[in-house]
């Protein structure tokens, strides 16, 4: 009876489990939600749209920069660390004021940061990748209390930078071989020994974009050009998917009151024709009530 059950429940989810849109902001390149803990809000960002959104009173605030910018921490109740092609530097959501923290490739004006989190240690991973998109030229660094380093390089597009419940480890991908990578972490949270090969996506349909980890240790990945993101346990098995109506689906968040709220920010750009004739919705952002149970964003300690 048990075995039967968990089919049906599959089948289920991938009926009725579509997210519905949450803000309607069509974004160029979403990317790098952050669900603020303490302001119980979702911050966006739209890379190539060079620009920053959250939702107020029912309503689409927004900033704008001269730059890229592409993920955050959040560092107290007003601030967040935010990435930018060429900085890390301290953000005012309530002002909009800036405070530069640390270069990041400011004399490479061929790169720019992509995706990035906060550690369960107060670091901030954060990724590099050329503008082009087709070399190796990216870098996943970490800042940690006034230091910045680099962790691993050769990246194309650096994704899926995401951190086990019992901070013991830390997961990234490059979306451009789709293999998903882990490696230990020590009590600072630097990582300790090689990465290993945890989930070969190779050859599949779809590119392995951003991830985020849930309470249980569950991996819920957003695959670009799949129309969804898919759900794996900790082994590497995959559990379930979640239909979203925009092609390019790139990272997933967890938040709400409860945590138990799955967004996912997506892509309006590159999309083909036949796309845009199934869907108007590409480049908005989705949410989803869910059973499960995220982990909330870990605070960035600048020193």
């Amino acid at each position: 009876r048990h075995r039967r059950k968990g089919p049906r429940h599959r089948r289920r989810m991938g009926r009725d489990h579509s997210m519905k849109i949450y803000d309607d902001t069509i974004c160029s390149l979403g990317e790098g939600p952050l669900w603020h803990p303490l302001r119980q809000q979702l911050y966006w960002f739209d890379i190539h749209g060079q620009a920053f959104h959250t939702r107020e009173d029912g309503k689409t605030r927004s900033w704008h920069f001269e730059e890229d910018v592409s993920a955050a921490g959040w560092v107290d109740d007003t601030h967040l660390l935010m990435a930018t092609e060429t900085r890390l530097l301290r953000f005012n959501v309530e002002t909009g004021a800036q405070e530069d923290i640390a270069p990041l490739e400011a004399d490479n004006p061929e790169t720019r940061s992509n995706d990035g989190r906060a550690d369960p240690m107060g670091g901030f991973w954060i990724g590099t990748m050329a503008k082009h998109e087709r070399t190796p030229s990216g870098t996943i660094y970490r800042y940690y209390k006034g230091e910045i380093r680099p962790l691993f390089e050769h990246i194309t597009i650096p994704n899926a930078i995401c951190f086990t419940p019992d901070k013991s480890q830390a997961y990234y991908c490059d979306t451009i071989d789709n293999l998903m990578k882990r490696v230990d972490l020590d009590a600072d949270g630097w990582p300790t020994g090689d990465p290993e090969v945890w989930l070969d996506l190779s050859g599949k349909p779809f590119g392995a974009d951003g991830a985020v980890i849930d309470a249980n240790g569950n991996i819920w990945n957003a695959q670009w050009g799949g129309w969804r993101i898919a759900k794996y346990a900790p082994d590497g098995t995959f559990l379930d998917e979640v239909k979203i109506n925009a092609a390019h689906t790139s990272c997933p968040a967890f938040g709400g009151e409860n945590l138990t709220t799955l967004f996912c920010t997506t892509a309006g750009g590159r999309v083909t024709d036949e796309d845009r004739a199934k869907s108007s919705d590409h480049g908005k952002v989705f949410a989803l009530e869910t059973e499960t149970k995220g982990q909330a964003e870990h605070q960035v300690l600048l020193s």
